[in-house]
């Protein structure tokens, strides 16, 4: 019985590792792209016409 605890404790943390470094990444991801899409709209600002 604490065999089977034990292994799943393991897949469990493993998994939470996993996701976590997915989230982490995609957050990164995320938020270069924020950076350079704001950059360029301040770039050409005085193009913009309301």
């Amino acid at each position: 019985m604490e065999e089977k605890i034990y292994k799943t404790m393991g897949s469990t943390g493993a998994a939470n590792l996993a996701i976590g470094i997915c989230v982490l990444v995609g957050g990164i991801v995320s938020g270069i792209l924020l950076i350079v899409n704001g950059a360029r709209l301040l770039k050409h600002k005085g193009k913009i016409m309301f």
